[in-house]
């Protein structure tokens, strides 16, 4: 990357990045000592041959279309370019993908360039020429894409077919975690604690079933489309005349529904990293600051996050070696954000749910927790990508055709 006066970008101290003096605004996420950008000549960029080639996927025929591209805007703005060459490719919501000529640009400008969300726009690619190309390098994909079509083993299909190393679970545990009535079934196979819970399919909805479901679970409830993220589509339910109205406002999400259970307790997240050894971060607090933790507290800061959320000891490497279960049990794989509630004088830690592909907005609790855990965002990428090529030649080292 390098802007016109012929420097380029990476972590570290802050320099001159014009004639006239400006100084460079901190990246989101960065520990005291890295938060900031220095410039560095073209030609020394130019000196670094052995960058690995990293294809960031955005956008996505999602409801989380946005939230996604937010999220690479800020991944892309951590990639530290004397390591690696980027191509941001975007996925439009019809589905076609393009080379986002937009973001390409701003990146030679530098990082503090890019517009706080990307736009999936440009030319039109061929996705499967974009993965066969090696010309380049062969690539690592990093799909910053959240809901389905995205997150839940369809675009890890394809890339598996492809062979190409990708950050992140794989396809089975990508679908497990999306849908919530599969990974609450792993769960109560594993004895992992979780609230009381109903799933049924959409054709189930008849009369009576809300009155059964309130019997079951009792009031207030939560109603979700078991494939979606970000809150959309979930509402919580305070009294029995509200429920139909949930339960089809879920089912144009997806024709799967699972209801929950309101859980009296603290919402507390930690973050996963590994494949086979697996390293926790800190925990972080969320204290909603509406009815719950919905798409606006997410990604407006109407919640306030308490990092490290406030625990002893035991109780984090309690809640610890849990995350660590359900990971297992979910045969997750790279990263995931672990969300849990917490009944201190109940039930103690019960898992919400996994989520394979969090956030990396400037309020994301994913990269926050382990800022805090002192791993800062470029390094997290690192580890990021070094999982996603050990793991892909782990599973290289299985694939035969011979019998």
């Amino acid at each position: 990357m390098g802007d016109r006066f012929g420097r380029g970008l990476v972590p570290g101290e802050c320099a001159l990045r014009s004639p006239r003096d400006r100084t460079c605004p901190p990246w989101p996420h960065r520990t005291q000592s890295d938060q900031y950008l220095r410039w560095v000549p073209n030609d020394v960029l130019a000196a670094a041959p052995d960058r690995r080639r990293i294809i960031v996927l955005f956008g996505g025929q999602s409801a989380e279309h946005d939230v996604s591209c937010t999220s690479a805007r800020h991944v892309l703005a951590a990639i530290d370019p004397l390591k690696y060459t980027v191509e941001p490719i975007g996925i439009t919501r019809a589905g076609e993908w393009v080379r986002c000529d937009a973001a390409s640009e701003a990146l030679e400008l530098g990082a503090d360039a890019l517009p706080d969300q990307l736009d999936a726009s440009g030319s039109h690619v061929d996705p499967l020429a974009l993965l066969s190309n090696t010309a380049a390098g062969s690539p690592v994909v990093f799909p910053v894409l959240h809901g389905p079509q995205g997150e839940d083993g369809t675009i890890q299909g394809l890339l598996e077919l492809r062979n190409v190393a990708y950050v992140g679970s794989g396809v089975l545990g990508s679908a497990l975690s999306m849908d919530k009535i599969k990974s609450k079934e792993v769960f109560e196979a594993h004895d992992i604690a979780q609230a009381r819970w109903r799933g049924f399919h959409s054709d189930d909805l008849s009369p009576g079933l809300e009155a059964e479901l309130v019997a079951d679970l009792g009031l207030p409830m939560f109603v979700k489309p078991a494939n979606m993220g970000s809150s959309i589509g979930v509402s919580r339910v305070a009294d029995d005349r509200a429920l139909t109205a949930a339960l089809q406002l879920a089912a144009t999400y997806d024709e799967w529904i699972v209801v929950e259970e309101a859980v009296t307790g603290r919402e507390i997240e930690c973050s996963v990293l590994g494949n086979r050894d697996l390293d926790v971060s800190v925990a972080g607090e969320i204290v909603p600051g509406a009815d719950f933790y919905d798409y606006e507290d997410k990604y407006a800061a109407g919640a306030d996050l308490l990092i490290p959320a406030p625990l002893e000891s035991n109780e984090l490497a309690t809640m610890q070696q849990i995350a660590r279960r359900a990971f297992r049990a979910l045969r997750c794989e790279g990263l995931a954000r672990a969300d849990f509630f917490y009944e201190p004088a109940g039930r103690g830690w019960l898992v919400n749910e996994l989520n394979t592909m969090p956030g990396f907005t400037p309020i994301s609790m994913y990269p926050k927790l382990w800022a805090e855990s002192g791993i800062g965002y470029p390094q997290l990428i690192d580890r990021l990508v070094n999982l996603a090529l050990e793991r892909h030649a782990r599973r290289a080292a299985h694939r035969r055709t011979d019998h």
